[in-house]
């Protein structure tokens, strides 16, 4: 079914590239799997919105809701992206591969994560029928943009293109939260509507998402907010946001603040002292802002058995790494590891500042040929 709904999809497209011209002013921002615009592609879209000189328009989920907003979108958004000079996505958009544009036309992938942890896109094994859609789209790619110089070989590899194709521009997600006072604003702004975490450590705790319901469920087990509190409260505040994929019994978070629904992640990470994670990448910007990330990792064999990462876990990742919640909780009271997060800073992302943004948008929007 959905191969049927690519072909409709470039079949609008291509009747609109028929009757309508590129318009060498139009950008469009492209993201159905990760709306929130929290990300590389909301930073770049912010920058060019503001820049004035571009008609922008942006095509998300929420476009598809429902059977109108669905046959709005292939109508509608068939055009938009047949009549744009430059296109920026943050996620695969298979249809792309049946898609040919007019010559200059720019295609340029911000993926939605930074640097290199667990392995993604062509890197990881696909069923045949995925792999050849996703290669098919790749191949239209003018640009992907990374977060270093060390990374660019790997995302080479994930979107397999030259590396020729790879921009090592930053990560424009970060610039936000690198700016001076950044982390003072975010905490002001978070205490302003939860008064009961002012003057507290703030230890954020994002687990990723597992693969079955039952696995799901039982991450919350193995974090015991009692316990924390009795150890810790006096000094430090919970606070839990759990993947948006995961649906536990909230009961299950009596004794923390739950902001699993809390849109801003990137506030959050701004905001808090410490974060306590397993093995998503929300430890790229913890990490690159040079806060401590303690890594739970109690199901480290089995997640690793089903899950590839680029380098040994225990030995990568930016933090120590622990297996039980006595350790969980001797770790959050004295994080350390700075050597190796400094290490996995230099890595992924060279030393960071706050001007990768620009150098998107004058790296992109400066290119005129479409490389193919």
């Amino acid at each position: 079914m959905k191969a049927l709904f690519y072909r409709v999809f470039a079949l609008l497209f291509h009747l609109s590239r028929l009757l309508f011209p590129v318009k060498p002013n139009r950008v469009v921002f492209l993201s159905l799997h990760n709306e929130g615009f929290h990300d590389s592609l909301g930073a770049v879209s912010r920058a060019v919105m503001a820049d004035g000189r571009f008609a922008v328009r942006v095509l998300t989920r929420r476009d598809l809701d429902g059977l109108r907003g669905a046959l709005r979108f292939f109508f509608v958004a068939s055009r938009v992206l047949a009549t744009a000079q430059y296109i920026f996505l943050n996620d695969n958009f298979l249809p792309l591969g049946l898609l040919r544009f007019q010559k200059g036309v720019v295609i340029t992938q911000l993926w939605h994560a930074e640097g290199v942890f667990k392995k993604f896109g062509l890197a990881i094994d696909r069923p045949p029928a995925v792999r050849a859609r996703e290669c098919a789209a790749n191949q239209k790619l003018t640009w992907v943009v990374c977060s270093s110089e060390d990374v660019a070989p790997y995302y080479a590899e994930a979107f397999g293109v030259p590396e020729s194709k790879v921009l090592p521009l930053g990560a424009p997600r970060l610039d936000a939260l690198l700016a001076p006072g950044a982390s003072e604003r975010a905490r002001a702004k978070l205490c302003e509507q939860y008064p009961e975490l002012r003057g507290k450590t703030l230890v954020l705790y994002a687990p990723t998402f597992r693969e079955t319901a039952a696995q799901n469920d039982a991450l919350l087990t193995q974090f015991d907010a009692a316990r924390f509190n009795a150890a810790l409260g006096k000094t430090h505040a919970l606070l839990i946001r759990l993947h948006p994929q995961v649906h536990p019994d909230r009961r299950a978070l009596t004794g923390a603040l739950d902001l699993t629904d809390f849109d801003d992640v990137s506030l959050l990470i701004a905001a808090c002292d410490v974060l306590v994670t397993d093995y998503s990448s929300i430890c790229m910007a913890f990490a690159a802002l040079g806060k401590p990330t303690v890594f739970y990792a109690f199901d480290l064999d089995r997640y690793t058995s089903e899950r590839d990462f680029y380098f040994d876990y225990a030995d990568y990742v930016p933090g120590p790494v622990v297996t039980d919640f006595d350790a969980l909780l001797d770790a959050i009271k004295a994080p350390g590891g700075a050597e190796k997060r400094d290490r996995f800073v230099r890595f992924n992302f060279g030393v960071p500042d706050a001007g990768s943004t620009r150098r998107v948008v004058d790296r992109v929007l400066g290119t005129m040929e479409n490389e193919e």
